[in-house]
């Protein structure tokens, strides 16, 4: 039971910090009165490079933020808890390829919001946990799919037709990215547990190829 506190504790720790952080930068907005949103993402303009890592810090609005910070908090808590030896690579890689995808091929504006991240993990949790075939993970991916599964419409500009200011192209790559993660990662992390009957069914299949392998290899007379 304590290791499994310590274990949750340190899954909660670094995404929580990285919310207060995205708090911290809204109450400097509005206790100063300024906006950062020029620390976003600009497409093909040196401007909006820093953009690339700064983009999900900066939130247009409260209700934006809002938004944002619920999903979020409970996709990478579910991303540090299961896959914990590889979770820091794989939100960094989301956080850096969905980045890269808006810098490269999104519209000129101003991109920001933590919306690429939250697809990126939706699709990695997804994905990975079908991949894995295990029940931990396989509900993990079905809890994403009832709480966001209307995420995936997200991913096409025809969607958001009259909201003009709804990042899709943050949107497509997070999800692409998170994606190429579930797949590229497919033998890292958790292992599927094997129960007992799984475990005997393998080795009377092990025993039976044995018996086989000495029946074709004895001589007979």
């Amino acid at each position: 039971m304590k290791e499994e506190k310590k274990k949750l504790l340190y899954s909660i720790s670094i995404p929580i910090g990285l919310l207060f952080i995205m708090w911290m930068v809204k109450l400097i907005e509005y206790g100063f009165n300024i906006s950062l949103v020029n620390l976003g993402n600009y497409p093909l303009d040196t401007k909006g490079v820093v953009g690339i890592i700064l983009m999900p810090f900066i939130h247009g609005s409260w209700g934006h933020l809002l938004a944002n910070s619920a999903p979020f908090l409970v996709l990478s808590t579910g991303l540090f808890y299961f896959y914990r030896s590889i979770s820091v690579k794989v939100l960094f890689g989301i956080w850096l390829l969905s980045g890269l995808w808006v810098w490269f091929g999104g519209r000129p504006s101003w991109h920001i919001g933590a919306s690429g991240i939250i697809y990126g993990l939706s699709f990695f949790l997804f994905v990975s946990g079908l991949i894995r075939k295990d029940t931990r993970l396989a509900a993990l991916a079905l809890i994403v799919t009832f709480l966001y599964g209307s995420l995936i419409w997200g991913v096409f500009p025809d969607f958001f037709p009259k909201e003009k200011n709804v990042s899709w192209e943050g949107h497509l790559g997070g999800a692409i990215a998170g994606l190429v993660l579930a797949l590229y990662y497919r033998n890292s992390g958790p292992k599927r547990k094997q129960y007992s009957w799984e475990i005997e069914d393998e080795e009377n299949e092990e025993e039976n190829r044995s018996y086989w392998d000495i029946d074709q290899n004895s001589s007979h007379t």
